[in-house]
């Protein structure tokens, strides 16, 4: 079946595919990524301009009341650039969040700022000790007159000492509940740090820490949770679609100008062999992905397990696409200064981010008994 774009949608990924290729486009992402917080906070402002930051909310809530497919576009296009504004982790996944659980005061009132640009949201919910899990364990919420106290620690938390505003996990009598956690509060301490890739993470602390409840009653949130990990994974994918395909073009290239024996590399048919197998793992990391953003897309469709499927076939292209393009560009490919190996650091990191493949595997592994089986004679 062929898919394509409409008109609107490619009009969106041609604009942002030419911000983010003006801004990230030479030596400039080395420059963003060595300073705090990480990112162009000019840039972020841009892409508020353009209304990429509230693509997914509704109009009443500040947004353009997009869906997944104009997200994975956005994502896409991040991943090509390698740019490192954290699109997938404020909007999709912490904004996403806010968008399914919070009130229509708290939507409008969180969901606007990130939409303008002026704020930056992060998801505070991994902790030290736990591993991709959708509840929270050791992070404890205590009322306090009409509100809410929360004491112990999330690490890693994604651009967490950047962000202005906090959602955070937290268990309270017993089940999984969401709370909002301004950047200033008391309590709270933050310490950031740079990852591999280039991008940030903190340690973030709770003291006492003041918190809002983020919606309304005492309904355990680890479903909504697993959901608005779902979603981000997806579009992480369709970002590590977007940094396979840029990898693979550098690769391509280089095999058509770099000379050995006097004739170019794309004269070995064994190295023209190993290229041609990479654009076989990203045509299939693509149409997966594609399908599972579809699956999002759909009002009935099972996103945590057509995550998990993206997941997994981006999770092996990523690792072929990004060793293949190292080796087939030899010392140059070790280098800094060189961007497939950038390329391959974020791909990795997108990996571990929220559950690696191998993770992935294993709990489509445990479901499968409740497949149907096919005869193939029928």
């Amino acid at each position: 079946m062929e898919y394509s774009y409409d008109n609107e949608q490619v009009a969106l990924r041609e604009a942002v595919n030419g911000l983010l290729t003006r801004a990230y486009g030479g030596d400039q992402r080395r420059a963003v990524t060595a300073a705090d917080p990480g990112f162009d906070e000019k840039t972020w402002a841009r892409l508020a301009e353009m209304g990429v930051l509230g693509l997914p909310f509704a109009e009443a809530d500040g947004g353009m009341g997009a869906g997944p497919v104009e997200v994975s576009i956005v994502a896409e296009e991040v991943g090509r650039a390698l740019a490192p504004e954290p699109f997938v982790e404020s909007v999709v996944l912490t904004g996403g969040l806010v968008a399914a659980v919070g009130t229509a005061a708290q939507r409008s009132e969180v969901l606007g700022p990130l939409a303008e640009g002026s704020s930056v949201l992060a998801f505070a919910h991994a902790e030290p000790g736990t591993r991709w899990s959708a509840a929270a364990r050791d992070v404890q919420a205590t009322p306090a007159g009409d509100g809410w106290t929360l004491t112990g620690v999330k690490e890693p938390v994604p651009h967490g000492a950047r962000a202005d505003l906090l959602v955070v996990s937290a268990v309270a009598d017993g089940a999984t509940r969401l709370f909002l956690v301004r950047g200033d509060a008391e309590g709270l301490t933050r310490l950031g740090y740079r990852t591999h890739d280039g991008s940030r993470a903190a340690k973030v602390a709770f003291a006492g820490t003041p918190a809002a409840l983020l919606g309304e009653g005492n309904a355990d949130r680890t479903g909504a949770i697993e959901e608005a990990l779902a979603r981000a994974s997806i579009a992480y994918s369709h970002e590590a679609v977007g940094a396979m395909e840029a990898a693979l073009a550098s690769t391509t290239e280089y095999l058509k100008t770099r000379k050995q024996f006097g004739v170019t590399l794309n004269k070995f048919q064994a190295l023209t062999f190993r290229a041609a197998d990479m654009y076989v793992s990203l045509e299939l990391a693509r149409s997966t992905v594609l399908w599972a953003t579809l699956v999002a897309d759909a009002a009935d469709g099972d996103v945590v397990t057509a995550a998990d499927r993206a997941r997994l076939q981006s999770s092996r292209a990523g690792r072929h696409i990004g060793k293949e393009a190292i080796q087939l560009h030899g010392g140059i490919g070790m280098t800094a200064e060189y961007k497939v190996g950038h390329y391959t650091s974020r791909l990795t990191a997108i990996d571990h981010q929220l559950g690696t493949g191998d993770w992935a595997l294993s709990r489509l592994a445990a479901g499968v008994d409740g497949y149907q089986t096919v005869d193939p004679l029928v």
